[in-house]
């Protein structure tokens, strides 16, 4: 079995969620006792944050770029970023590491190209939804046609996401908010809607809605269970 390299606390609530949905992949393809090697770095997310909000992305991905080092150092064979929206620093990382980075948006989009999706809806945070760097690379790469909330539902998922979700908060009608926007997006043509912030599978989860949901978190960690036991 490899060993998996984590770099999470962005926020440490998702990166739980990493963790659990990692060891859950390893014990039912395994069984027994089993559980994951893995290797984790945590970050402390007020500093990235205050660095995402005044678009200090560069020094936020030296940050990042040191921590995945530490990660290396540490025996992992492969690195996974437990956030989407930090992917937008992943060359900053690549560059620093000698190990492989699974990047989050390609775990998800070999599912979608697998179940044959082309369209679909994106929800993350507004740095993810309004920028390029996550929305070209499914576009780009996997030809898949990515549809986002108006500005105004992007303000909600975002404050949403911000102010509750990395705080641990789940309330009704946060949800609710939610529903109506993934409503918005079906309507306006998206076959499937893309969890694209690892906090969001927290608030929404499949039985809350007939739209189907591919959850970021979920689909990056199963992909980290097939690498690592991979011969």
């Amino acid at each position: 079995m490899k060993t998996i390299g984590l770099l999470g606390g962005m926020s440490w609530e998702s990166t739980a969620s990493h963790y659990r949905a990692i060891n859950d992949g390893i014990r039912k393809t395994l069984g027994g006792l089993h559980s994951a090697k893995l290797c984790l770095y945590s970050v402390d997310f007020e500093e990235i944050e205050t660095l995402q909000q005044q678009g200090r992305w560069d020094d936020a991905g030296v940050i990042l770029a040191r921590a995945a080092q530490s990660v290396e150092a540490g025996g992992a064979d492969f690195l996974l970023l437990c956030t989407n929206t930090m992917h937008k620093v992943v060359p900053a990382i690549e560059a620093a590491i000698s190990i492989p980075l699974l990047h989050i948006a390609d775990a998800t989009a070999e599912q979608l190209v697998n179940d044959n999706v082309s369209k679909v809806g994106l929800l993350g945070t507004q740095f993810t939804m309004a920028q390029d760097f996550y929305k070209g690379r499914l576009t780009n790469r996997y030809g898949i046609d990515v549809l986002v909330p108006h500005e105004q539902e992007q303000i909600i998922v975002h404050n949403i996401i911000y102010s509750e979700l990395c705080m641990g908060r789940v309330t009704d009608e946060s949800r609710e908010q939610y529903l109506d926007i993934i409503d918005q997006l079906a309507i306006r043509g998206a076959e499937v809607i893309i969890l694209g912030c690892t906090e969001i599978g927290l608030l929404v989860k499949p039985y809350h809605t007939s739209v189907s949901l591919y959850d970021t978190t979920t689909l990056h960690a199963e992909r980290a269970v097939s690498m690592a036991l991979h011969r």
